[in-house]
């Protein structure tokens, strides 16, 4: 198994060339086709126009977004011109609330959907929104990459949490041939269920199914010692000098995170280095 065909978002030259380069490294070094989806995003909200100047309004913003994904696959084909891979540019134009279904038809057939960290400088809601169709409508893995991360072509140490949901899982299983090629895979659990069956050896089943992939994985046991379990990752990175992490994501409700805050926003506000996650 390896990754063969990579799928990242362009959407607005000043703030994505850059992702566009980390995906088209991470395309030449695993030999992988990149398609790259130039997006273009309707924002109007009808409910604030009077039905006179509704139809004008639409006519309007929708042009501006076939504008907006015309600018941005001209500057994917200018910066991958001159690239060692294999790859092909879509323009799309798109409401947020069709977003899902233009992001799964561009990524639901592809190995792997490389994205930016969706909030901080010059982030916007319909960032949050690609990132989230990625997860929901491809279940694709999507790797996350925040601004100056480098990409994990070959990463050293990756940390991976475990905490035995489906969506941990699905990461797990999509990270599989970049943690067959790390020199350190760690199992990170933290807190295990008091009753767990696995509380004797939590991690263990997972180390010995990995090694089955050539993959000899460490386990660490971590306590809650701080509120979130973002924090407790991210503290716990720090230490370890992991250059990537693989976790599910949304094991609660999007709403809910949205709400109250929860493991998979709060990486996805934190991270510093490469975050692989899949619902």
């Amino acid at each position: 198994m390896s990754y063969k065909t990579l799928v990242t978002v362009m959407r607005h030259k000043d703030r994505d060339t850059a992702l566009l380069d980390a995906a088209a490294t991470l395309a030449e070094a695993w030999g992988a086709h990149l398609d790259v989806l130039a997006l273009g995003t309707d924002r109007l909200q009808p409910g604030a126009y009077y039905a006179g100047a509704a139809a004008v309004a639409i006519q309007t913003s929708m042009q501006d977004a076939i504008d907006d994904a015309k600018a941005a696959e001209a500057a994917s084909r200018d910066a991958l011109r001159l690239r060692d891979c294999p790859w092909a540019v879509m323009a799309a134009a798109a409401q947020i609330g069709a977003m899902g279904q233009i992001v799964a038809r561009h990524g639901g057939l592809a190995d792997m959907v490389v994205l930016p960290a969706p909030y901080g400088a010059g982030r916007t809601a319909e960032d949050v929104a690609v990132v989230e169709a990625a997860l929901f409508s491809t279940r694709t893995p999507v790797m996350i990459l925040p601004d100056g991360a480098t990409p994990p072509v070959r990463p050293e140490r990756v940390l991976l949490a475990w905490n035995q949901s489906a969506e941990a899982l699905a990461a797990i299983r999509g990270s599989l041939p970049l943690l067959k090629t790390a020199k350190t895979v760690e199992i990170t659990v933290i807190d295990p269920p008091e009753h767990d069956p696995d509380r004797s050896d939590p991690g263990g089943h997972l180390a010995e199914v990995l090694s089955r992939h050539g993959i000899h994985a460490e386990i660490t046991v971590l306590s809650r010692t701080m509120p979130r379990i973002s924090d407790v990752i991210s503290r716990h990175v720090g230490e370890t000098g992991a250059d990537m992490v693989v976790m599910g994501a949304y094991g609660h409700s999007r709403f809910r995170e949205a709400i109250l805050g929860g493991a998979t926003r709060n990486m996805l506000e934190g991270a510093t280095i490469p975050v692989l996650m899949a619902h």
